[in-house]
């Protein structure tokens, strides 16, 4: 990564920091950035957000840590993570037409976590996200060792939670991710 490319980058992170104050009222660009040059991993994992169509955003701050949340805040599902199942085991268990990846394993190779249903909802009250797509979220084991998974999306000015089969994948069924840095 060139250092124009990452100034380019970091402005246009800062500019949508600042279209979006109410995303991270008290929080200062100036050290969300710091915390990001400190950390080349978390960088690339942001800038692999922005890639795949996230257009992540700082949403607050983890109360236990300090380290600041980063999600994606793109209105619909992020386009370059979609038409995934759930995780590897569903993946492995299509033996026709599988998906090119998984959900866990696209957001494991970035270095991001899926959000979970507590997040999704929380994002929620920041703006209006996935009224045209759902996005998977974190499943419980109890859950996924059962054969499903989680997903969630808006509609009817209402978020739902919904199940499926873990290795179903839709062309507008992504994932959303959380970042901490």
């Amino acid at each position: 990564m060139k250092k124009n490319d990452t100034e380019d980058d970091f402005q246009k992170l800062k500019s949508r920091f600042e279209k979006n104050m109410n995303r991270h009222k008290g929080i200062k660009w100036s050290d969300v950035q710091t915390k990001l040059k400190a950390n080349p991993k978390k960088l690339k994992a942001l800038l692999q957000m922005e890639e795949t169509g996230g257009e992540p955003d700082v949403i607050g701050v983890d109360k236990k840590t300090g380290e600041f949340l980063i999600v994606d805040c793109s209105a619909e599902s992020p386009k370059g993570r979609r038409s995934v199942c759930y995780d590897r085991e569903a993946l492995e268990s299509r033996k026709e037409h599988p998906p090119k990846d998984s959900a866990e394993g696209m957001a494991a190779a970035m270095g991001i976590e899926l959000l979970t249903e507590e997040q999704y909802q929380e994002l929620q009250t920041l703006g209006e996200f996935d009224l045209k797509t759902s996005s998977w979220i974190y499943t419980p084991p109890s859950i996924r060792k059962l054969g499903g998974a989680l997903f969630c999306d808006r509609r009817y000015d209402t978020v739902f939670l919904y199940h499926n089969g873990a290795q179903s994948y839709y062309a507008a069924r992504g994932f959303r991710g959380m970042l901490k840095v």
